[in-house]
């Protein structure tokens, strides 16, 4: 008869103990032990999914190495090319994460139904019938290439790998795959690890890439053990506002190149559609100067863009003043609110504020502090920026406006755009090399309230103007 046992797992690095405990000893992690309850029975006798056996390495000269590009499959996505550094590599073990529903399945699928390739898709989750209305309203690709295939043994799964000899693997999810190895239930921290071991055996062994789509936490954070991150060679993470169209592609680790790089997409009823240029998007194309809006250069990676902070300032009607901020660091805009009382003299203890970024975007360049900040004192004097200029810069505690990196794509953004000055760090200014045919001024500045006076002087004497 089969016993049932209990056992406690750390969810960060899957260490095991034989009692539930606050801290664990192999990763110094705080509350990370999860209860898991596993069926102790005997070893089903059917022989597992072995890979062939690879021979054995020796140790050789680094001198003796040769050095060889790696060979990369094109995607047929510009945006998912840039954050996997410049193609799929073969024989790599990827995972995407995201929230439930943000995008990444159909992310994948529409990917795999534009490649030549043979790929076997494993589905988890969803019917065959159901796959094949997604297909359809997406559209694309005949898919003649794509196999579907509705498992969650990982045994059949690799049996039928090793027959068919896909040149893609896509697995949707890993935490609807169980293997026979651990008798707890599919998606524990158990299950997850011996699943990704195996993975990884069978992308090393055969050469073939293989694609594993993930869920995240409450926390953000992939589920399932740490190890799980360790394990694979890219992890991706897939995240924006449901409620929003745009998605945001973000590489967390890449072993083949650089996870400064990030794309984004915009979610249509035909699926996920690459932007290009991001900054047309991410501004108000209306002519009507409003109040508590500024354009701030920031960059996501290596890719500079511009997007527009907006700010509300009103009168309290509770005893506490409220402060709110979406797409923003909260503990940072009440930094940046502190600056503002202290440095430039604007009092908002009795104000309420909330912060918002366009397009359910989250900013955390400390480049788009001037913005900011310039965006709540634009609302709390009701006056709107001059027309055509924008903003980049990191605010210090001392009013300070702090020099910024990469800011000659930053210039070239916004002139790109049309803008016809930046305010910029005065720091920033001897970096800058000389272009005859720039169009767009630079102004540099050294402190917030010299920004302020800029920006609202000429406008606050023409109102006080009788």
């Amino acid at each position: 008869m089969a016993k049932k046992k209990t056992i406690y797992h750390c969810a960060e690095c899957g260490a095991q103990y034989p009692k539930w405990q606050g801290y664990c000893s192999q990763c110094g992690t705080w509350n990370s032990i999860e209860e898991e309850e596993i069926v102790v029975s005997k070893k089903d006798t059917s022989p597992g999914y072995s890979p062939k056996a690879a021979p054995s390495a020796r140790p050789v000269r680094l001198a003796d190495i040769q050095h060889r590009e790696e060979l990369r499959i094109d995607m047929g996505d510009p945006e998912l090319n840039r954050v996997l550094g410049g193609g799929l590599v073969e024989g790599a073990f990827v995972l995407i994460g995201g929230e439930p529903g943000i995008g990444k399945s159909t992310l994948v699928l529409q990917t795999v139904l534009r490649l030549p390739l043979r790929t076997l898709y494993v589905s988890g989750e969803e019917s065959l019938n159901q796959l094949k209305m997604r297909a359809d309203r997406i559209g694309g690709g005949s898919g003649d290439d794509m196999m579907i295939y509705a498992e969650t043994s990982l045994e059949k799964i690799l049996h039928t790998a090793e027959e068919l000899q896909p040149d893609l693997l896509v697995i949707d999810s890993i935490q609807t795959i169980q293997t026979e190895l651990s008798e707890s239930s599919p998606g524990s921290v158990s299950q997850i690890r011996e699943c990704a071991t195996a993975l990884l055996k069978y992308c090393k062994t055969e050469g073939v890439p293989v694609i594993v789509i993930g869920h995240i936490t409450k926390e953000g954070s992939i589920a399932g053990p740490k190890v799980l991150e360790h394990t694979v060679d890219v992890v991706l993470q897939f995240d924006g506002d449901k409620h929003y169209m745009y998605r945001i592609l973000r590489g967390q680790k890449n072993r083949f190149g650089s996870t400064a790089e990030l794309g984004i997409y915009e979610m249509r009823q035909t699926g996920l559609r690459p932007v290009e240029n991001p900054s047309e998007h991410l501004m108000t194309s209306s002519d009507m100067r409003l109040s508590g809006v500024a354009v701030a250069a920031a960059m996501e990676g290596v890719r500079p863009f511009l997007i527009e902070t907006q700010a509300l300032v009103s009168s309290a009607v509770y005893a506490t003043p409220q402060r709110s901020s979406t797409g923003f660091d909260t503990k940072r805009m009440n930094m940046l609110l502190a600056v503002l009382e202290k440095r430039a003299g604007f009092k908002l203890i009795q104000k309420d504020v909330f912060l918002n970024i366009a397009g359910g975007i989250r900013l955390g360049d400390p480049a788009s502090d001037l913005a900011v900040i310039t965006a709540v004192l634009s609302s709390s004097l009701d006056l709107a920026l001059p027309e055509g200029v924008c903003l980049t810069g990191e605010v210090g505690l001392s009013g300070e406006v702090r020099p910024v990196a990469r800011i000659e794509q930053r210039i070239l953004e916004a002139e790109r755009i049309g803008f016809r000055a930046i305010l910029l760090p005065e720091g920033n200014l001897s970096h800058i090399a000389d272009a005859p045919g720039r169009k767009i001024r630079l102004v540099g500045v050294k402190t917030v309230e010299e920004a302020f006076r800029l920006l609202f002087r000429r406008q606050t004497a023409e109102t006080d103007a009788p």
